[in-house]
Formats: structure tokens, C-alpha cells, sequence
């Protein structure tokens, strides 16, 4: 098969289509020939070396992907040859076929079409078990997700909206907020020109935002725990500007905040076949209503891995970015 291959630590240049080696399946493994895979951040750090896929993973990178069964272990129930799923990777989504745990395999949504939904596991098993699982976002609540207009940032806008929260979210454009709101987000915050900070506090009386989903890291700690009410919850999923920060801790023990963050890739493959289970249940239907919806940016072929990953790295994009294989 093909696969795109690191040949190096480095820049997008780096990423070259070569002849590789068919996954081999374990007993409660599927063997899924790949419609289409989608680009995530973490796919750009693994490229620069930063960071490398988990024990056991496929070297090659993509967290998610699309496809149709080609082969079934002896000890898969579910799933049989011919079925149309998605599916939560390691790794190896970045190639013609991948080897996934039965548990991390779901079902087509009713309404997506088998290349669009690449663009849903990944996205869909974050945010379901950050906000929810995790940090309990409730009905009535306030919520706050840096970067709106990322792949995680409008799929948290819909979800979030879906299960009747208010949504507030930081993006770099006119543009981008604008698209936002048409998701739904309730208030809509340019981080180039405002300050969120002060913004939350007018928007919400002074108490501030029940829930944030950051991928900022540092120079966002303080001003997340400034914009969080009374038992607020911050959970961190990245730092794309940097891992350190000076901190107030008087502000979590005054206002009882939680801080929290997660990696979903280094999950075990348990942990990861409880959130898809939980996803199936309380997502899939949200998107066979047209409550919820995929997006997608733009498409490359899977041969064009670099110049995807050169429009990822331009944050000029408006969610998902897909690789057809």
C-alpha cells in the first residue's frame, strides 16, 4: 500500500508518499481500506519530531479516517467485510489501509458521506470527553473554546449548542467569527482586537464562564482562571503558545476552580472504546438531525500531504482538512 512517510524530522517538504508494507490485524482488529483521513495538530508536531506516536502505534501519522472493511480478527463481533465506518486512530491514517481496535471503529452518521465523516472521530472524541465526560457541561451553562474556527473549535460550538449551553469563542478574523455564529456560538470575540477577558466579564454579569476548552497553553493560563465563574472548570488540550506560565493560585482556591487537560492518543485502548461508546450514544444522533454537522475546509489527495500541511500551519483554514487516499 501507500502511506506517508516522515523522512525526516522537519517541515512539510518532509512528508513523501512511498510503497510500504500492509498493516498486519490483530484478533479484535478491523482492517479498514481508507476513503479519506483527516489533519489534526498533532499530526504537524509528530512531523517535526515532537511528538512520537504511542508504543505499538502505526509510524505513520493520521488520528482519524474513513473507509470501508476489508478484513476482520476471529474475535471481532461487530463489524464484518463490506461495512462503511470511521474510526479513532493512533496512528496510521495517513496511508491506503489501517488496523484499528474494534472498539474505536463507529458506524457512518445517518446523512455524512464516507469522505466527510474522516473529518469526526477525532474531534468528535475530544471534545465529547473533555467538556462532558470531564468537565460536566451542563444545560444553562456558559462555555468559552479558544480557536472557534478550528476543527475542534466548531465542532465544540455545535455539540456544545446541541445540549444547551451558551457559547462564547476566540478567533483571529472577521471572517472566522463570523462563520461562528452561524454555527451558533452566542458571542463572538476577536483575540487580535479585545480582550476576552474583559469581554467574558461584561458578557456574563462579572461572574464568568462555567467551562473553557484551551489549546493556547501559557500565555491563556491566568487570563482562562480571571474568566471562569465560581467552580469553573479549564481544561487544557494543548500549547500552541508555549507550556509555562506564572500563575495566581489565590484565584483557584477564591473561585473552587478545577484545572484539567488529557491527551487522547496515549489513552489505553479501553479508555478510547469507552469514549467512542459514549460518543455513538450521544453524538451520532445529534448529527443524524442536522443538529450537528461536519466541516470541511478544503481536500487533498493523499499525495499532497505537505501542502495540507502547509495550509494547517497557515491557520488560514475554517475546520477540517482532509487527505483522500
Amino acid at each position: 500500500m501507500k502511506a506517508i512517510v516522515i523522512t525526516n524530522p522537519g517541515g512539510p517538504e518532509v512528508l513523501k508518499i512511498q510503497e510500504v508494507e500492509n498493516p498486519q490485524i490483530e484478533n479484535k482488529q478491523v482492517l479498514i481500506k481508507i476513503e479519506a483521513t483527516a489533519l489534526n495538530r498533532t499530526d504537524t508536531l509528530q512531523r517535526q519530531g515532537k511528538y512520537l506516536p504511542p508504543p505499538g502505534a502505526s509510524i505513520y501519522p493520521g488520528l482519524e479516517c474513513s473507509g470501508t472493511i476489508e478484513a476482520v480478527g476471529k474475535d471481532v463481533t461487530r463489524w464484518k467485510v463490506g461495512d462503511q465506518v470511521c474510526a479513532l486512530l493512533s496512528g496510521g491514517g495517513y496511508a491506503e489501509k489501517v488496523a484499528v481496535p474494534e472498539g474505536q471503529v463507529l458506524p457512518i452518521p445517518f446523512g455524512v458521506s464516507l469522505k466527510d465523516a474522516a473529518s469526526l472521530p477525532e474531534v468528535a472524541c475530544t471534545v465529547w470527553s473533555t467538556i462532558f465526560m470531564t468537565s460536566k457541561l451542563s444545560a444553562g451553562e456558559t462555555f468559552l473554546v479558544h480557536g472557534g474556527s478550528s476543527g475542534i473549535g466548531t465542532f465544540a460550538i455545535q455539540i456544545a449548542k446541541y445540549k444547551g449551553a451558551r457559547v462564547f469563542v476566540t478567533a483571529g478574523s472577521e471572517e472566522k467569527l463570523a462563520f461562528c455564529k452561524d454555527l451558533g456560538a452566542d458571542v463572538c470575540i476577536n483575540y487580535k482586537t479585545e480582550d476576552f477577558v474583559a469581554r467574558v466579564t461584561e458578557e456574563t454579569g462579572g461572574k464568568g464562564v462555567d467551562v473553557i476548552l484551551d489549546n493556547i497553553g501559557g500565555p491563556y493560563f491566568q487570563k482562562n482562571l480571571n474568566s471562569l465563574n465560581i467552580d469553573g472548570r479549564l481544561f487544557l488540550l494543548g500549547f500552541q503558545g508555549g507550556p509555562v506560565a506564572e500563575v495566581n493560585l489565590a484565584f483557584i482556591l477564591a473561585r473552587r476552580l478545577t484545572v484539567q487537560g488529557a491527551s487522547l492518543r496515549t489513552r489505553s485502548i479501553e479508555s478510547k472504546a469507552v469514549i467512542v461508546s459514549e460518543v455513538e450514544k450521544n453524538v451520532w444522533p445529534a448529527i443524524a438531525e442536522g443538529k450537528v454537522k461536519p466541516v470541511v475546509y478544503k481536500s487533498f489527495p493523499l499525495s499532497e500531504a505537505a501542502e495540507a500541511h502547509q495550509l494547517m500551519e497557515s491557520s488560514k483554514n475554517i475546520g477540517k482538512i482532509l487527505l483522500i487516499a
